[in-house]
């Protein structure tokens, strides 16, 4: 993985977010949303997480290619949970297989660490994520509850894995 630099995401940055997370919605069930994003959804949803004060993150090549990002949301809106956030991570899909992923999360982690918070939930679908799961279990999720055929997405009924990590 070379010459790839991790910082917060910029405003900047929302237009290839959109285009990396669309292409999921379009062609895998890693995502269970059915209906493509806006630019605008992408603006409100990162001005609710830095209000929040959660890590949104991007990788980019040293020429600016945005290549993926990792970001947490509030778990719950009740007060208890303010320490617990969900994780997502894409890449685009040329990043895929070079250890992006890897060093994507270990910065998200370390910045959920220094933002004070202690527990990171992934909720990830049970079939097409592999890579996902995999991913997760190398940074130190522990496998936390499943549901099965909570959604369905292509005609096929899918199901959810819950893969938790304490920091």
């Amino acid at each position: 993985m070379s010459a790839v630099r991790i910082r917060s995401v910029l405003e900047t940055d929302l237009p290839a977010i959109r285009d990396i997370y669309n292409h999921y919605v379009r062609t895998s069930t890693v995502t269970y949303d059915e209906v493509e994003s806006t630019e605008q959804a992408w603006a409100d949803k990162a001005a609710r997480i830095a209000a929040a004060g959660i890590p949104f993150l991007v990788a980019e090549t040293e020429g600016g290619e945005l290549l993926g990002y990792a970001l947490g949301q509030p778990w719950s809106p009740k007060s208890a949970y303010r320490f617990t956030v969900e994780n997502s991570i894409y890449l685009a899909p040329s990043a895929a297989g070079r250890g992006i992923g890897r060093a994507l999360l270990a910065e998200f982690l370390d910045a959920c660490r220094a933002a004070g918070l202690r527990q990171i939930i992934a909720v990830i679908a049970d079939h097409g994520a592999e890579a996902s799961i995999s991913l997760h279990r190398r940074a130190g999720f522990a496998d936390a509850g499943r549901l099965v055929e909570v959604g369905e997405k292509f005609g096929e009924r899918l199901g959810v894995l819950f893969l938790q990590k304490s920091l």
